[in-house]
């Protein structure tokens, strides 16, 4: 399958989903090609001009702004890639990643707005083809923008293609890695929320929670439209349990199972906020400088330099996704706690038997909670000692809070992972099956891991139940995790 791009409108979530993790293809329409080509003219014939200044092209990078070129100077310029911007290592970011950064990239592109030469835009879609692409550390990327980043991915590309004015500079300027970084969060998210839902409807079923506080009549009462999605979703899994007198806890269930869909609607809202903040940078022209195309006004077009290399939008949407997934993690680690507490379970107590016994799943659960809590730390816009040399004096934290938020979301497929385990080990010590809808899933805990009649290390089958938990947050991600 391929992706076509008429304009940069095309570059959405879904074919983010598409390209970056299914794996797909890119092309441009022929349009656009020609839309480029003509852009590409006017810029060419704009730089002409000896008063047109245009940073990177008519002048030097960064503290050699001041620097004026000749025509020749330019050209000389023009043919350089970005290979002193080739200096973080380490650590690579996941293949999808990458791939979601060169369709991010295109958005510039399509619509003549980078003035690239479309020759080298069509071969940078042409890396969306299947072969593998250069390693993009996830480490050291502290520039005001992406080009240590971006750079990496590109410049090899670059060393092979005839460069013209502005191309390389095309290539390394803007914010795609902060759209991608986002849109690859968001797309594991969804799928996250979705898991964390269902492990917490197993785990009122297996606390018998009173079911008056998922009621339908607080969908209306909380008056909030993520909350009452989630008690929907609640009700749902739970359709055909047992509510007659007797059959349910007596009397209210802990904070933490009464909370439960107004945190799990607060992860719903930030991961909405995130998604509406991913969809807007993934079309976003963000170069710098930018072309803007000829018009009555500007028969060459125009060249504005411009601070879009910094998404000021995409890091704060990566922490509340990384909040809300400690918060989560924090719960998990409330209800394995109470769960094997049968003072409060009324459960047979899970300390309490010699061949059962679960009580360091307990422990696990709350490391989990202490580390998604570390990970969710506010990120900040670097101070003065973080922010370059020169013109460069603020740098940009995504790159970090996309790690952040992933270590956090990590910790939270483990913790659901011990909440899962804990709440099928509840079903089968009271010889209970879950709730129709329910049970295919509790089938799946167990086949991970099974319920614990004689002691054995649980470490092992935990760290299975939260791989199966993993390739659901990241199913259809067919390139490399």
């Amino acid at each position: 399958m391929t992706v076509t791009l008429h304009t940069r409108a095309d570059i959405t979530l879904d074919s983010y989903d598409r390209v970056a993790w299914q794996g797909e293809d890119v092309r441009f329409d022929p349009a656009a090609v020609t839309r480029m080509g003509e852009c590409r003219t006017a810029f060419l014939r704009l730089i002409e001009d000896p008063d047109v200044v245009v940073y990177g092209v008519t002048s030097g990078y960064g503290q050699m702004a001041h620097l004026r070129f000749t025509p020749e100077q330019r050209r000389e310029h023009a043919r350089k890639p970005a290979h002193a911007a080739m200096a973080s290592f380490g650590e690579p970011l996941p293949e999808r990643v990458a791939r979601g950064m060169v369709l991010a990239r295109l958005a510039n592109f399509v619509d003549g707005h980078a003035a690239i030469s479309p020759a080298l835009a069509e071969a940078v879609a042409g890396l969306l083809a299947g072969a593998p692409l250069p390693a993009v550390p996830a480490l050291g990327n502290g520039c005001p923008g992406e080009i240590l980043a971006l750079s990496q991915l590109l410049t090899p590309l670059a060393e092979t293609m005839e460069l013209g004015e502005k191309d390389s500079l095309s290539l390394v300027n803007g914010s795609p890695c902060a759209a991608a970084l986002l849109a690859d969060a968001v797309l594991a998210g969804r799928n996250r929320l979705a898991l964390a839902v269902e492990v917490f409807a197993l785990s009122i079923e297996a606390f018998k929670a009173p079911m008056e506080a998922y009621d339908a009549a607080l969908d209306d009462l909380w008056g909030d439209v993520h909350e009452a999605a989630v008690l929907r979703e609640v009700r749902a899994w739970l359709e055909g349990t047992a509510i007659e007198k007797g059959s349910r806890r007596p009397y209210q269930a802990p904070v933490s199972w009464r909370i439960v869909p107004r945190v799990l609607g607060q992860a719903r809202r930030a991961l909405a906020a995130a998604e509406e903040v991913a969809a807007t940078s993934l079309r976003s022209v963000s170069d710098n400088p930018v072309f803007v195309p000829p018009d009555a006004a500007h028969p060459l077009g125009r060249v504005l330099s411009n601070g879009g290399y910094h998404n000021a939008a995409a890091y704060p949407a990566l922490d509340n996704l990384s909040a809300s997934w400690a918060d989560l993690a924090l719960l998990c680690d409330r209800h394995v706690t109470k769960l094997m507490d049968g003072k409060v379970s009324h459960l047979p107590d899970f300390l309490m038997q010699e061949d059962g016994y679960l009580g360091c799943l307990g422990f696990t659960a709350a490391g989990l909670a202490e580390q998604a809590r570390q990970a969710a730390q506010r990120s900040f816009l670097p101070g003065s000692e973080g922010g370059g040399f020169g013109q460069n004096d603020v740098a940009v934290p995504t790159f970090h809070s996309w790690r952040k938020e992933a270590e956090a979301g990590r910790c939270l497929d483990a913790a659901l992972a011990t909440l899962a385990a804990t709440a099928s080990q509840a079903f089968y010590i009271t010889e209970r099956s879950a709730p129709p809808r329910l049970q295919p899933f509790l089938e799946v805990v167990r086949g991970a891991f099974p319920p614990v009649s004689q002691r054995r290390p649980l470490g092992p089958d935990a760290e299975v139940l939260e791989g199966c938990l993993q390739s659901r947050v990241f199913v259809g991600a067919v390139a490399e995790k």
